[in-house]
């Protein structure tokens, strides 16, 4: 940091277990990832190329880019939706290929998109598992399709027990499905409930919306995982985080509750 500040909380070192920060790329030119990457990189853990978007990027750019977020120390996956897109075709084995084609690390096993039998979701994971570390996402892209809480706990405790090294709860890019209600409302009656039985250092909350952001802080102190960040977002995130920023600014000088120094 720059200069001295006390009474902040304290934030985990990458590479750390929690605290993280996933950023979502929609489609960043070479140049935008430099810039990117020139300003936040010290507080990005994981990068997104969101949905299928690696498909139409490029192949210059894709291959440029995954360079630039490796030398940055930067792990990066491709999105749910590009597994789905291949699953639904009986693609699976082509899917593992592009994964060691782009020497990926990390991919995402999601059924936002598509009804796929759970245990068969569970069996993806646990192939992928052998392969690479899998993030899965529980949650539907439909904001007509209701979760209760008690179906996302079975979930995402099964989806842990395949091998999923952490789970994602659903939100899109938008912030308007899956935890959040259509207004961009937390359904803070399920997040609540989620963790009286998944440890909240297992689950990263995509919350791409600063109100959000917010209310998981608060609710889970500077070291949550919160997914679905744009990149023009990481550093005024990183200040609410660490309640540098008016709506955070008087939470961790309250007390030591929340890992205050």
């Amino acid at each position: 940091m720059n200069y001295e500040l006390s009474h902040l909380p304290e934030r985990t070192l990458k590479p750390r277990e929690h605290g993280y920060t996933m950023v979502m790329d929609k489609g960043l030119s070479i140049r935008e990832a430099e810039d990117f990457l020139e300003v936040s990189s010290g507080y990005v853990d994981i990068v997104k190329l969101g949905w299928a978007t690696s498909f139409v990027t490029p192949r210059n750019v894709l291959e440029t880019k995954l360079q630039l977020y490796r030398e940055a120390g930067i792990p990066t996956y491709f999105g749910g939706t590009l597994f789905e897109a291949f699953v639904v075709r009986n693609q699976f084995e082509d899917y593992r290929r592009v994964l060691d084609t782009y020497e990926m690390t990390f991919a995402e096993v999601s059924d936002g998109s598509l009804d796929m039998d759970h245990d068969e979701k569970c069996e993806y994971i646990r192939t992928l598992a052998r392969q690479v570390t899998v993030l899965s996402e529980v949650g539907s892209k439909d904001d007509q399709k209701i979760i209760p809480p008690y179906k996302w706990i079975a979930l995402m405790q099964k989806e842990l027990d395949a091998g999923a090294w952490k789970v994602i709860g659903e939100a899109r890019e938008s912030g308007n499905v899956g935890l959040f209600r259509s207004t961009g409302e937390v359904r803070s009656g399920l997040v609540e409930e989620i963790l009286t039985r998944i440890p909240s250092e297992k689950i990263i909350w995509e919350a791409p919306q600063k109100a959000q952001q917010v209310w998981f802080i608060k609710l889970l102190g500077a070291n949550v995982n919160l997914g679905n960040i744009a990149p023009n977002e990481v550093v005024p995130l990183e200040t609410i985080r660490l309640g540098l920023r008016g709506d955070t600014f008087d939470f961790f000088l309250k007390g030591s509750t929340n890992g205050v120094k």
